[in-house]
């Protein structure tokens, strides 16, 4: 029965290596095993091979200097963070919230049953993702310094521990996101959010790491002998991969011991937070007066539910905007050394064109107009028989995408133009042609956004996921305002010569105010009568 329930959690994982959820039907065999092959290249290969790399660089220097230990640990608590974050999710979705509940419940299998099962796949999940990190350090260990049988045994034991530790954790974490996820109305955000402090925090490391490194191994030697005297869990921890009995002994005791507990509080709690379905209070009538919405107001509120609603939609569609206000931090923060550099070495007028062509870049990666459209799926015909027109319909598209873009940008050129204003000497009228131009690009890119949600629609789709991030109108949308940014700029090049800057900025503006008011004039004729007959 185990088995079984094994094999039905894994599959509902990895169910789209076993489904194309385009037209819902089962992929061949040779399918399969090549989703597998991909998705093992992925974790075995860059991420295990990234981390190999790593531990060839740093393994046998640090066992020279007597920190073998400290190899270990460093890679211990690495495996132990990837696992717990990595699985956290799968655990909330899969251990205490899964869909089949209700169903499962209403068989003839023991709670039992099912909590072992459940619980195996996030060990195998968090064992893979740990396994990438901590099995490459050992083997590199075993390769470069020693393979005698304490530390063979020393290092299965070290990766069996971590594993154990992020099972551990991956239950509580996924406990508190379970309980949180119960008192949220809107799960979207909750995962959206999850998302941009996983990207955020892997870049910081990304980003950092060299730096890390090389204070770690010039201050090799102080920083083992702090940890040691500080915190002589973690040197115990590091000492079982060198093949340290005793340091074994105490941590299969104490991941033993934590696992019971663990097992302990989810056997009194799995069925009832299993079967919860948040928290339900009693209705008191409050008499109180609804503010009335005008409609543009209800169409653009309705907009913003659907993209609130849905991570995929906020994290591929919306990530521009996050990215211009990090960018408008940046500038401030940094904006003295960027543009004093740049200004010396360029002429400033050209410095505000490579600027406002990245900005505009950035606002094309804000593109829910797009998929908006495709998102109305099989019940568009709600909003068609809706007593509103068909032109408040889109224009409600447009509005929350030039707010998405707008607002981000707005802050994103207030910090600019401060800059500039203090460290860059440029003319005054290419500040304000400069502005200007942004500006009508994210107006530009609205409209050529909904153009393409329009003639490219796809109401039959079987996963949204599909028409936020594939297919011609994603494409043309994200990429196609890219390549027009990088023409015009590729163009004064070619022309600067004979064109200052300024007088060029002119014309681009000109020209996109102009294919704006044209894309305009489509979507109120063309763009309406093709939306009406989807």
């Amino acid at each position: 029965m185990i088995g079984l329930l094994v094999r039905k959690q894994w599959k509902d994982i990895f169910k789209n290596f076993y489904y194309n959820p385009k037209n819902n039907k089962p992929r061949s065999k040779a399918g399969v095993i090549g989703y597998y092959i991909f998705y093992l290249f992925l974790i075995v290969g860059v991420i295990g091979g990234m981390f190999t790399m790593m531990a060839l660089g740093i393994c046998e220097s640090m066992s020279m200097a007597g920190m073998g230990w400290l190899y270990f640990t460093i890679f211990g608590i690495m495996g132990i963070l990837l696992g717990a974050f990595g699985s956290v999710f799968s655990t909330y979705s899969g251990l205490y919230l899964a869909k089949d509940n209700d169903l499962l419940f209403s068989l003839p299998i023991p709670v039992n049953a099912i909590m072992i099962s459940r619980l195996l796949i996030v060990y195998l999940m968090g064992l893979m993702y740990a396994a990438s990190v901590a099995l490459p350090a050992v083997i590199v260990y075993w390769v470069t310094v020693s393979a005698a049988p304490l530390v063979l045994l020393g290092g299965i034991v070290f990766v069996a521990v971590i594993s154990l530790i992020v099972m551990i954790l991956s239950c509580l974490l996924g406990y508190v996101v379970a309980r949180i996820s119960l008192k949220l109305k809107n799960k979207g955000v909750l995962t959206a959010l999850a998302a941009v402090i996983f990207f955020v925090l892997y870049y910081v490391v990304y980003f950092r790491f060299g730096q890390m490194m090389g204070t770690l191994v010039e201050n090799m030697g102080q920083i083992g002998a702090d940890i040691k005297k500080s915190f002589y869990g973690l040197y115990m921890f590091g000492r079982i991969g060198e093949g340290d009995l005793v340091a074994m002994l105490i941590y299969v005791a104490a991941t033993g011991a934590l696992f019971a507990l663990t097992w302990y509080i989810l056997n009194r709690s799995f069925l009832k937070i299993s079967t919860a379905t948040g928290a339900v209070s009693k209705a008191v009538y409050k008499e109180k007066t609804v503010k009335q919405k005008s409609t543009s107001g209800a169409l653009l509120s309705r907009e913003f539910r659907r993209f609130t609603g849905s991570a995929n939609y906020m994290l591929n569609c919306g990530m521009g905007s996050l990215m211009l206000i990090l960018l408008g931090g940046a500038i401030l923060w940094k904006g003295e050394t960027v543009f004093s550099l740049f200004g010396m070495l360029l002429d400033p007028n050209l410095v505000l064109l490579i600027l406002a062509a990245i900005l505009c870049m950035l606002s094309g990666m804000v593109y829910p107009a797009t998929a908006s459209v495709s998102l109305e799926g099989k019940n568009i015909w709600i909003a068609k028989s809706s007593p509103v027109s068909t032109w408040q319909i889109l224009s409600a598209k447009v509005r929350m995408q030039l707010l998405l873009a707008g607002i981000p940008m707005c802050f994103v050129l207030i910090c600019c133009v401060i800059s500039v204003l203090r460290f860059l000497k440029a003319d005054p009228l290419m500040i304000v042609l400069f502005v200007v131009l942004v500006c009508v690009f994210v107006l530009f890119s609205a409209f050529w956004d909904l153009i393409w949600g329009i003639k490219g629609a796809n109401l039959n789709w079987s996963n949204e996921i599909y028409v936020i991030k594939q297919g011609l109108p994603v494409t043309a949308s994200l990429f196609g305002s890219w390549l027009i940014m990088l023409l015009l700029v590729g163009l004064f090049f070619l022309l600067r010569k004979s064109l200052t800057v300024t007088v060029f900025t002119m014309i681009v503006v000109a020209i996109l105010a102009i294919a704006a008011f044209v894309e305009y004039k489509w979507l109120r004729t063309k763009g309406v009568e093709h939306f009406e007959t989807l």
